[in-house]
């Protein structure tokens, strides 16, 4: 019996041991990207736009190309937590990529490309997206840069790399990386680092278009970073409209842009983490959300992930979308119904003019 409990305490003190070392390592290794990196953009498009000219732009969060409708994620109350295979992934970015080409938007947005990630088999997404949208100038912000989550045990999501890529049938001028404030408790290492990017492109007229891509924050159940991350994207499009620039905010809100989603579709009334509505009365003065029509579609461009898709069943709501300065004509705004084929979103589109 003596030698029996012997072995047993040896035994448990090596997994107190293994799950010590990995505690530190997780928080050693913990780091977030500095706040306002200056990002090298990769100009194969010399255009510049035109005023009063007609033009689509795009914002699609792609899920590092891993959730198909059959997918559930495990932070949701899902099954799994990384993509099926690495066929999969690639399966996956060949259908967004169909759906962008046959939309063919003068601006793209793409939020959650993975450039290597153990949940997405090390496909570096942003190249593929490059290497197929050639004749666009691109620029990519990092969101994050996660330690190996060893979660779930059975299927450790692991390491991830991942962010925002933004791409324009037009010159890029220049482009800048800046932190969103995050939770600083154990959530952290949950919900992960969060950025927007700002990029300028020109203008025939002599002024810029300013283009904000962005992804906040959906696990946070802390209103205060909400709110805080929310007062930091509003502070950098007034210093954009200040400067006399056309202004547009393109992205993965996490939140509830339409204000009323479960009216519109009939779902739950009670919020989730990422469903809040988003502070209309509060934009600055001069800007609005594009969502003429939005409602009357009653086409939502996300679903929740606890379990595979099914139509008329799965909750759904509209997260992303357009905010956009006085100075930008909306003509139409729709999300493209691609029934969550090959991610948890479907893609907005936004027709738009510059006066």
């Amino acid at each position: 019996m003596k030698k029996i409990l012997k072995a047993l305490l040896i035994i448990l003190s090596g997994l107190v041991l293994i799950v010590g070392v990995y505690v530190a390592y997780v928080y050693l290794t913990y780091h977030r990207v500095p706040d306002n990196v200056k990002l090298k953009p990769h100009n194969r498009n010399s255009q510049v736009l035109q005023t009063n000219h007609q033009y689509k732009a795009m914002t699609f969060n792609i899920g590092y190309a891993a959730y198909p409708k059959n997918y559930s994620f495990f932070m949701d109350g899902g099954k799994y937590s990384r993509a099926f295979s690495k066929q999969s992934v690639l399966n996956d970015l060949n259908g967004i990529h169909k759906a962008v080409q046959q939309v063919d938007p003068t601006l793209m947005f793409f939020q959650e490309v993975d450039t290597n990630g153990d949940r997405s088999f090390h496909v570096n997404e942003v190249q593929w997206l490059r290497d197929r949208m050639s004749n666009y100038s691109s620029v990519y912000a990092q969101n994050y840069d996660s330690a190996y989550l060893f979660y779930p045990l059975t299927r450790p999501i692991g390491r991830a790399k991942s962010g925002l890529v933004t791409l324009a049938k037009a010159k890029i001028s220049d482009s800048t990386r800046y932190q969103l404030p995050i939770d600083t408790d154990f959530n952290k290492f949950m919900d992960l680092d969060r950025a927007i990017s700002v990029t300028h492109i020109p203008v025939n007229n002599g002024k810029q278009l300013a283009v904000i891509n962005l992804h906040m924050s959906a696990f946070t159940k802390n209103a205060k970073v909400r709110k805080a991350q929310i007062e930091k994207l509003f502070a950098k499009m007034k210093i954009e409209q200040a400067a006399g620039n056309y202004v547009m905010v393109a992205g993965d809100y996490n939140h509830d842009m339409l204000g009323n989603s479960p009216e519109v579709f009939g779902t739950t009334g009670k919020r989730m983490n990422w469903t809040h509505p988003f502070p209309a009365d509060q934009l600055p003065k001069g800007f609005r959300i594009a969502k003429q029509g939005l409602a009357d579609a009653k086409v939502p461009s996300v679903r929740a992930n606890g379990t595979p898709y099914h139509p008329g069943k799965t909750y759904t709501s509209l997260i992303d979308g357009f905010l956009l300065s006085d100075n930008i004509q909306v003509n139409r705004v729709h999300v493209k119904s691609l029934g969550f084929k090959n991610s948890d979103h479907n893609p907005e589109v936004l027709e738009f003019e510059l006066k």
